[in-house]
């Protein structure tokens, strides 16, 4: 679901090649005006293939709840992607995953201002073990090739103008659709060689008061800033 927003934001300045399991009828990107091509993320050779003639790899891929597919689309997935990178000499992929790749129920139950840069602790969850793998495969190929990644981490979305829950119990790491979007720019854009090492993950949340995480760092080292502090949400009238 997040696709289009990432388009919207990316179009004026990448030439964009769009994939999606689904027919172009049937898929999120409908009516899109870019390239299109129907991609399974865990068929290895239709991801290397597409992966000829770019600059970078942006892997938005999920399947949550089956069991093998959850596995090869979530971590045979990222596999296939690296090995493409390599093979094409892109030297820049953006992946993407939920925030308890990191940041599992044993840091969640107990700690506040839980950065990135700390020992991962996934938890047993088949989404976010399987998606865990998947970035410890990212992780592997930055240490034996010239390829960086950047993953961005997610939860919780909304809309702005999506009134749905207000003054209720509110996920401490949301953020709006298009500002997640807009994240993806400067991950294309920033000097890969100003990053702090070739395996880098970020937090994406909206600047929130539980401070229960933090996205100091992707602040400091991407420069993107939330616009949307959905205050309608946290804020609890008496």
């Amino acid at each position: 679901m997040l696709g289009p927003h990432v388009v919207k934001s990316l179009e004026s300045d990448h030439t964009l090649l769009l994939t999606d399991i689904n027919d172009l009828e049937d898929s999120p990107l409908e009516g899109t005006t870019h390239e299109y091509r129907k991609v399974d993320a865990s068929d290895f050779d239709a991801v290397v293939a597409a992966a000829e003639g770019m600059d970078a790899i942006v892997n938005l891929s999920v399947l949550r709840h089956d069991r093998q597919i959850a596995f090869d689309v979530n971590a045979r997935g990222c596999y296939n992607v690296m090995t493409a990178a390599v093979e094409h000499g892109i030297r820049r992929v953006v992946n993407t995953g939920p925030h308890f790749t990191i940041a599992g129920p044993s840091y969640e139950r107990f700690d506040y201002q839980i950065g990135t840069d700390m020992p991962p602790q996934s938890g047993t969850n088949l989404y976010a073990h399987t998606k865990s793998l998947g970035q410890e495969i990212c992780r592997v190929f930055t240490e034996n090739h010239d390829v960086y990644v950047l993953t961005l981490l997610f939860y919780n979305f909304r809309f702005p103008d999506d009134h749905a829950g207000e003054g209720q119990d509110f996920t401490p790491f949301t953020v709006t659709w298009c500002d997640a979007g807009e994240a993806f720019r400067p991950a294309l854009d920033i000097e890969l060689e100003a990053l702090p090492s070739r395996c880098e993950i970020f937090n994406i949340f909206a600047d929130l008061p539980h401070n229960r995480f933090s996205n100091e760092k992707t602040k400091r080292i991407l420069g993107w800033k939330p616009t949307d502090n959905l205050e309608r949400f946290w804020r609890k009238s008496s």
